[in-house]
């Protein structure tokens, strides 16, 4: 009797034990989405491919917000590690990201969630609207491209790598790190800082790729992010309007050529709020055809300054107007702030503010340059931009020594009219000599003693004004 019992109780064991290793085996396959067909993200979406289980790291056991489950899908979460994304920083995870996009973009207030404790290398990629409304992507984790020239696709364009096309209402948000890993693009032999024989830069490529572009979009919010060390511009906004920016962190080094924080170009109805920039350029620039513009509490430097241009390059027009810079902070930086137009382009600038902004060593807080040349061979020409009504107040701090600290050169054949000066103060970082202005051609007014005295400024108007170029915009 007892050796029946005991083979009942071995035999137990041994059929329990298969069945269950069975079960675990089927559920617990790892990476099934994988294998799945490749995105079409140019084309319109398909139907979104159901989630399926992702696994956390090994080494990192404390992880619990990674893996889909069926509320998150059912709550509209797209994770890219259900879609066969892998996070180690090294394997392409460009699939897995185009799949969630195709996935998320047809769901109302869809998340597309980059979940941290992750690195994920992605390649060029453009993520295609239009999408259903309310679409946030989520960056809680590490995003970046492929490490440096020789490692970019040879079919692949250079000029940018993650770029949101035709969105309207989308939000890119998180507290994750975007790793341009621009430092090999820098040392290209064409770059501003590689100088060959008479100060000329180098043969050969240059194209770089502007780290994240919106082109044609709408109602976009970016937020909370930290981007660092682009190759070119960090983020780009293209025939855009309604953007609002708030609590960036941008940083790449004092020398990394042509890191534009952030760069607007023919968009209009923008917010810029609460941001840090630390960067090789313009914390940001502000391009031609923008208007409606509100730029404040921004903290700026090292840097070159916020900048509205250059414009007018090649003899083109350019038409900017309303913008505000205010609350701000520039420090230890090339510029503060600056307008700067190309000898030969036509169009007009007009009612700018630069309003209770602190300077801090900076070498030209306040620079008005309508003879912008990057190399020095421009010719002159008599057409230009024309600038009027811009009203500089509350500007105080100091300025490096190098430079005056107010530096108005307008052109010969078209004046600056109605500028304004207003409780502005400013001092020599070192020492005791205080610069004098200068100014070319520069009409307006001081509704306050300033200092230093911009005594070179001219009062009242011009005689005449080119009326082809006031027409223009």
């Amino acid at each position: 009797m007892e050796f029946t019992r005991f083979c009942f109780l071995v035999f137990s064991v041994f059929f329990i034990y298969n069945v269950c290793s069975v079960h675990g085996r089927f559920y617990d396959y790892p990476n099934v989405s994988r294998f799945r067909a490749l995105s079409q993200i140019s084309m319109p979406p398909s139907p979104a491919p159901a989630p399926s289980p992702s696994p956390a790291p090994k080494d990192d056991p404390t992880i619990d917000n990674v893996k889909n489950s069926s509320n998150d899908y059912a709550a509209g979460i797209f994770n890219v590690l259900s879609y066969g994304a892998v996070g180690d920083g090294v394997i392409d995870d460009t699939q897995a990201f185009k799949m969630a996009w195709d996935a998320a973009c047809q769901v109302d207030s869809a998340i597309l969630l980059v979940p941290k404790h992750y690195s994920f290398m992605i390649q060029s990629t453009i993520f295609t609207g239009p999408c259903k409304s309310g679409l946030i992507f989520k960056v809680e984790g590490t995003i970046m491209p492929p490490d440096g020239p020789d490692s970019w696709p040879k079919s692949v364009s250079k000029k940018q790598w993650l770029v949101f096309y035709r969105i309207d209402g989308m939000s890119m948000k998180g507290g994750g790190l975007i790793d341009g890993k621009g430092e090999k693009w820098w040392n290209l032999p064409c770059k501003p800082h590689k100088k060959g024989i008479n100060g000329t830069t180098l043969p050969g490529p240059c194209d770089s790729p502007v780290a994240i572009r919106f082109f044609m979009s709408s109602n976009l919010t970016v937020q909370g992010l930290k981007i660092k060390n682009s190759p070119l511009f960090h983020f780009r906004f293209d025939s855009c309007r309604d953007v609002h920016v708030d609590s960036l962190y941008i940083k790449a080094p004092p020398q990394s050529p042509n890191t534009d924080g952030i760069h607007i170009e023919n968009t209009n109805d923008v917010t810029i709020r609460n941001s840090i920039i630390s960067n090789g350029d313009d914390c940001i620039s502000i391009g031609a055809g923008c208007y409606n513009v509100d730029i404040r509490n921004m903290t700026c430097g090292p840097s070159h300054g916020i900048s509205i241009g250059s414009l007018g390059i090649r003899n083109s027009r350019a038409c900017v107007s309303n913008i505000t810079v205010q609350d701000s902070t520039i420090k230890y930086s090339d510029n503060g702030v600056r307008i700067k137009t190309w000898q030969g382009g036509f169009g007009t600038v007009s009612n700018i503010n630069f309003n209770n902004i602190r300077m801090e060593s900076v070498r030209n807080p306040i620079i008005l340059d309508q003879y912008y040349c990057n190399t020095k061979n421009c010719a002159n020409q008599t057409s230009a931009v024309y600038i009027s009504d811009v009203i500089y107040s509350n500007i105080k701090g100091t300025y490096d020594v190098r430079s005056p600290p107010m530096h108005l050169a307008c052109s010969n054949s078209v004046p600056c009219t109605n500028l304004t000066f207003l409780d502005v103060e400013l001092y020599p970082a070192q020492g005791q000599k205080i610069l004098e202005p200068f100014c070319w051609n520069a009409y307006g007014a001081l509704m306050t003693l300033t200092i230093p005295p911009v005594f070179c400024l001219l009062e009242g108007t011009p005689q005449s004004l080119p009326s082809n170029d006031l027409d223009q915009c």
